[in-house]
């Protein structure tokens, strides 16, 4: 086994620490290692409590984040493409090849680069509210590729915050990372519920009417009001509920509106990622 240090310069002089390994075993690449073994994933809160960030572009987010990386690991083509962004980072750079990556990960890494962070402490509800004029209120979203699609969208589409209710999927699980191309880092999110259960589910969105916010829960249901009308408000929470079933009806009560989007009546309903950008482009269209 080899383990070579090398040196990479950064502008202010100092040294950069980059340490070629060619050795998959090596236990300092345990933080990105078996990444599609259920019971091993480092990135799972009951496991190292890692947030992983995978590809370039994702990684440049986390780095402008507060998910501050404690190593990457990489491949040459990609750290020299990221070198200007290290340049104030003090974590080392793992350097390997890709089959070596392979071997470390349990799969080949197209994008050939990872960044581990550890999971800072949780937003508390009042700091992300703070300002917030439009947040997404989530409630049985358990798919991770739909959960990064959302924070995506509330990304590009002038959502403030996302808050996590009952049953949610982790937002920090790598896939949703990636898929939300990083800006599940970016925008702030907060639990407002138990996301293992439904207790005391939907007393929380109490919470949000007493901080001036409009309820509208999205469904497909044809006695809903149309989507334009109904989130016309100073301050406004689009409530989403899982694929498939959509909100509970506990839920829908607890709202202050239901709103629909406009389809065509042999169509029941459109994917949750898509409703929410749909719902996020008509609150930003409207108080543009």
């Amino acid at each position: 086994m080899r383990r070579r240090r090398s040196a990479s310069f950064r502008q202010d002089g100092r040294v950069a620490d980059v340490i070629d390994i060619d050795d998959p075993a090596d236990p300092r690449l345990d933080r990105f290692r078996d990444l599609a073994v259920a019971d091993r994933r480092p990135d799972l809160p009951v496991g190292r409590g890692i947030v992983l960030a995978e590809g370039a572009l994702v990684v440049r987010r986390m780095l402008a984040s507060r998910f501050t990386p404690i190593a990457l690991l990489g491949v040459e083509r990609r750290r020299a493409e990221l070198a200007a962004d290290l340049d104030a980072i003090p974590a080392p750079f793992y350097r390997a090849t890709a089959p070596v990556m392979a071997q470390v990960v349990g799969f080949h890494l197209n994008r050939g680069v990872l960044a581990a962070a550890p999971r800072p402490p949780e937003l508390p509800l009042d700091q992300v509210l703070a300002g917030a004029a439009t947040v997404a209120v989530l409630e049985g979203v358990n798919d991770h590729e739909n959960l990064g699609a959302m924070f995506r969208n509330a990304a590009g589409l002038g959502v403030d915050a996302v808050l996590l209710g009952p049953r949610c999927a982790d937002p920090l699980y790598r896939r949703s990372v990636r898929v939300s191309m990083g800006y599940v880092l970016r925008v702030p999110f907060a639990r407002i519920a138990d996301t293992r259960s439904d207790a005391s589910w939907p007393v929380e969105l109490d919470r949000l009417r007493e901080r001036g916010f409009r309820l509208v829960a999205l469904t497909p249901r044809p006695t809903a009001r149309p989507l334009p009308a109904a989130v016309q408000a100073d301050r406004v929470a689009l409530l989403f509920g899982a694929e498939g079933p959509g909100l509970s009806d506990e839920a829908m009560r607890a709202a202050d509106v239901s709103a629909r989007i406009p389809m065509p009546p042999d169509v029941d309903s459109l994917n949750v990622a898509t409703a929410a950008a749909l719902a996020f482009y008509e609150r930003l269209r409207g108080s543009g």
